[in-house]
């Protein structure tokens, strides 16, 4: 199978490295000192045992015209990058290919094939201006959601943290013959990729964390642990989970655990910083728009009230933009 790797980061990969490593014909979309260190040596990965691989067959390109046509092209940017690779991603389709959103959140393509009264609606938080719809026809969709964490520790070497487990699914929650070809290639590369009858409501189980700890954390500099520990951030995690079921549940999707089920998966990862914390820190865009934005506009959408999510959007919002219009970081130092 030939498969593009778009996002050569953590995810992206120790999805190619993986793959490459099975047999499969894998080409990289890289940039400066990771596109030459991955042609220079292959991409090593580093599982979570210690143990090093070197995906030598692995090659990387910049531009994507270069790569040609594939069988499928795997999304592992930020929801928020997406709309800069187009419109050269058309370059790697075909008449078959098929794209796997490899990201977290709400995507694009949310209520492609949803029946109900929100069939083929567009998701504007995600997709202001119609320019990711325009440009990826929503057939070419599979959906995932992306369990393992992962390091890019250097240009080219990806550091397993934890996890390989990639959940995929197709918009209309089928078993098509494409999504079981490509979770076949996954977990013949090691991975577990099972087929969900029910994407959406895979995704929900992980956007119900993200929605929720992503932001607080960037607000106190607060880990999993710290914010699931201290009773009112514990409380307030669990009033924005709450309005987030309701609108889940409105959009017909079951959450099979519980809430405080939920926030105790969280609390048992320990002193972990959120990427959202990570990204502040280190002065990066944040990932807000398809993580919280989303949902705010969501619940608009099935006229479910969302007051606590609101109000924490709308603090992460602006320190987003404080962060962006100073060309800033933000983060807690000892005292000397």
């Amino acid at each position: 199978m030939k498969i593009a790797i778009v996002g050569a980061g953590a995810i992206g990969g120790y999805l190619g490295a993986r793959l490459a490593l099975a047999g499969e014909d894998v080409t990289f979309i890289a940039r400066n000192r990771n596109l030459e260190a991955i042609n220079a040596r292959g991409f090593r990965l580093i599982e979570e045992d210690g143990r090093e691989q070197v995906a030598s067959t692995a090659r990387a390109v910049q531009k994507m015209a270069d790569a040609g046509p594939q069988d499928a092209v795997l999304i592992t940017v930020k929801a928020h990058q997406v709309k800069d690779l187009l419109p050269d991603l058309r370059h790697l389709f075909g008449p078959q290919t098929t794209v796997v959103t490899m990201i977290n959140g709400v995507p694009w393509w949310y209520f492609h094939k949803l029946a109900g009264p929100y069939e083929g609606r567009a998701v504007s938080s995600v997709d202001p201006d119609g320019a990711i719809a325009a440009h990826i026809e929503p057939e070419r969709v599979i959906g995932s959601v992306v369990y393992p964490a992962a390091e890019l520790v250097e240009p080219g070497v990806v550091k397993v943290i934890e996890g390989n487990r990639f959940t995929l699914g197709e918009p209309d929650n089928s078993r098509s013959p494409r999504v079981e070809a490509l979770s076949q290639a996954l977990m013949k590369a090691g991975f577990k990729a099972p087929v969900s009858r029910d994407i959406r409501g895979e995704i929900w189980v992980k956007l119900w964390g993200n929605l929720t700890f992503n932001p607080l954390s960037a607000l106190t500099h607060a880990t999993l642990e710290d914010i699931c520990r201290f009773g009112p951030t514990r409380e307030l995690a669990a009033r924005m989970m709450g309005e987030a079921q309701a609108v889940g549940e409105k959009l017909g999707v079951e959450f099979k655990i519980s809430l405080d089920k939920r926030i105790a998966g969280a609390e048992a990862v320990g002193a972990h910083k959120t990427s959202m914390l990570q990204d502040v820190e280190h002065g990066r865009a944040l990932e807000l728009e398809a993580l919280v934005g989303a949902v705010v506009e969501l619940g608009r959408i099935v006229e479910v009230p969302t007051p606590t999510i609101e109000a924490v959007y709308a603090a992460t919002s602006l320190l987003a933009r404080t962060l962006a219009t100073q060309r800033g970081r933000l983060r807690v130092e000892p005292l000397a």
